[in-house]
């Protein structure tokens, strides 16, 4: 009897074309590591300010307390969501773009794979961005072009064996990033902290430092990194072995990582003098520049995941294209974007990704859960369904009307909207939450509406 040389799961990697099937290989430990991974991210360290000052990219609005407990319940409510948008890419082995076709309809679903593309290119360009920053600053200086030239060649190679990337990241560098995030909380508090109840900006704040209005809003800014991830879930958790553990690796690990990176953020954004670069804290303690490398050079997951996405949802479009062929494509691509553009309106971009993307999950988790029961078609004549997207363009309203974000013309429209309605935000309302809601009532009515004409 022979024995085998190779573990099982070795020999499969992700279908090159949308017309093969996904290998169901992938753990609860695989995804586990996977996640975790990416909730901890530079951007994320960075990220923090934009807890503390969600309304502006001047002086923090809201104490450090007050954005932990914000940006906790973001990441938390993110989590499950990206739990929930992991589970179809289980059941039906489909990548995310491509279940959108029983949400929408093979051709309707074409308008949110061209709005995904979009902001995965945003995404991989921004990343590779952070990485070439962060590099300079490591090295202190030297040619920025390089190091964005070897994100990018690095992102590209992650993207040719995906799964084994993802196993790559459970056996190598997990530990790694956790033995590095210890290092940096031992560090940080032994250096001690400033008092977290107190604003730290100029014009300090209420109790503990809270502005209400802001709160929410500072949690739909953590949120939104979550929901960042929502619409390529199904792109990894379609390789994974059972339900169970693709909701419980994508809702749990990464939850607990983009905490533990958030708050290390802001710890870092606390002991920060106002010399050097935002990384500095981070380089000024013992052995922080050896520690801070693994997070460098760890970031290309980031960038690998939207590279990787972006090739996968342009299948949705042209199913016999090679993701080989698309991925080093977009590899180039967003290298060459990423050494001409800068990193800018950090916090409209996140908006408008939430905006989009938030009630269009409550439009999925509505009818993928109580109505379809089993029944989803992802053909490639798949009917459209427009009241489908009545309910997500009901829920993109909600968000846009509670917080219209800082996106230009976009902004002023919806800002006129407001005026129009006479409506006026209110302290508790929260975009996130309340146009997801709104998205699965809609949906689900519309379910039921035409349930029932079935039936008649």
């Amino acid at each position: 009897m022979s024995v085998p040389t190779l573990d099982e799961s070795e020999r499969h990697e992700a279908p090159l074309t949308l017309e093969e099937s996904a290998p169901k290989v992938l753990s609860f430990w695989d995804q586990s590591a996977f996640w975790a991974n990416l909730g901890v991210s530079l951007v994320a360290f960075t990220g923090a300010y934009t807890v503390l000052a969600p309304n502006t990219e001047y002086a923090p609005q809201i104490s450090i307390a007050a954005g932990i407990v914000a940006m906790i319940v973001g990441t938390v409510v993110g989590g499950v969501m990206l739990g929930l948008a992991a589970v179809p890419g289980a059941q039906t082995g489909k990548p995310a773009m491509v279940l959108l076709r029983g949400l929408f309809g093979a051709k309707l679903s074409y308008l949110p794979t061209v709005l995904n593309i979009a902001q995965l290119i945003g995404w991989g360009i921004f990343e590779l961005i952070v990485i070439g920053n962060a590099a300079e600053e490591l090295f202190g200086g030297g040619p920025h072009w390089l190091y964005v030239v070897l994100a990018g060649v690095l992102t590209t190679a992650l993207t040719i064996w995906p799964l084994g990337s993802v196993r790559m990241l459970r056996r190598f560098v997990t530990i790694g990033v956790v033995i590095a995030l210890v290092w940096f909380y031992i560090q940080f508090l032994h250096k001690g902290l400033p008092d977290l109840t107190v604003n730290p900006g100029p014009t300090g704040g209420g109790p503990f430092g809270v502005d209400w209005n802001l709160f929410w809003i500072a949690t739909d800014a953590a949120l939104a990194v979550s929901i960042s991830w929502v619409p390529v879930a199904a792109d990894y958790t379609r390789h994974s072995r059972s339900t169970g553990a693709a909701f419980g690796a994508a809702s749990g690990a990464y939850a607990i990582t983009q905490i533990v990176a958030y708050i290390l953020g802001l710890f870092a954004l606390a002991l920060a003098t106002g010399d050097g670069g935002q990384y500095t804290p981070f380089l000024q303690v013992s052995l922080g520049a050896v520690f801070f490398f693994v997070f460098v050079v760890r970031e290309a997951d980031q960038s690998f995941a939207n590279v990787y996405s972006t090739a996968v949802s342009i299948q949705n479009l042209a199913p016999r294209i090679d993701r080989r062929v698309l991925s080093i494509g977009l590899g180039v691509l967003i290298t060459l974007l990423a050494l001409r553009l800068k990193m800018e309106n950090y916090f409209g971009f996140l908006g408008l990704i939430g905006s989009v993307f938030v009630p269009l999950l409550g439009v999925l988790v509505a009818d993928f859960f109580l109505r379809a029961r089993g029944e989803w078609n992802t053909t490639p004549d798949a009917p459209s369904r427009w009241g489908m997207i009545f309910a997500w363009l009901v829920g993109l309203s909600v968000y846009q009307l509670i917080n219209p974000g800082d996106a230009g013309f976009w902004t002023d429209f919806w800002v006129n909207v407001q005026e129009s309605l006479h409506f006026t935000k209110q302290a508790w309302m929260s975009a996130s939450l309340l146009s997801f809601l709104a998205a699965v009532l809609v949906a689900w009515i519309v379910g039921r509406v035409k349930t029932g004409r079935k039936t008649v």
